[in-house]
């Protein structure tokens, strides 16, 4: 399987604990006005990754992770390629490497949210607005998903950073 990735970032200290090897996924179903990476809105702009090609460039920047660094998937919107992810992070785990998910909540298929999050360590969730009106007026879309998983993460306990 390969998924769509907009660009790697070898040493990020603000997104998750320790120093983090980002990787930042193509692809993203809201249109924020205030978007850090509008280029990554569409998924067919990034290059195409298997994840040992991905594994295999993250860490050679292992030795700067430390006990408390890792992999953190960004995007665009990580969610977005659920799949892809679940075989990414399923493979971290096999090589006891830390991951965090920064998202927007939004994009994901519920089939596959419960098995990702059992291979995830920390998820920074990003809140564009609270009430129904102004996240529309902000990311073009309905509060609903990102309701739906913030609840979820809530009920089941998951490690979880609010931005």
């Amino acid at each position: 399987m390969q998924g769509y990735i907009h660009q790697l970032e070898s040493f990020g200290c603000a997104d998750g604990p320790g120093s983090r090897f980002i990787i930042f996924f193509a692809g993203c179903p809201l249109r924020c006005l205030y978007c850090h990476n509008p280029d990554s809105w569409k998924m067919t702009d990034g290059k195409l990754y298997t994840v040992e090609e991905l594994l295999k460039e993250a860490e050679t920047c292992r030795d700067y992770w430390g006990t408390k660094g890792g992999i953190t998937v960004s995007g665009g919107e990580p969610l977005f390629q659920i799949d892809f992810l679940l075989e990414l992070f399923t493979e971290c785990k096999k090589r006891n490497i830390n991951t965090c998910i920064d998202t927007s909540g939004t994009g994901y298929t519920k089939k596959y949210l419960d098995e990702i999050l059992k291979y995830t360590d920390l998820v920074i969730l990003d809140i564009k607005a609270i009430d129904k009106e102004n996240y529309k007026k902000i990311t073009g879309q309905s509060i609903e998903m990102f309701d739906t998983f913030t609840k979820h993460l809530l009920e089941n306990n998951n490690k979880l950073w609010l931005r």
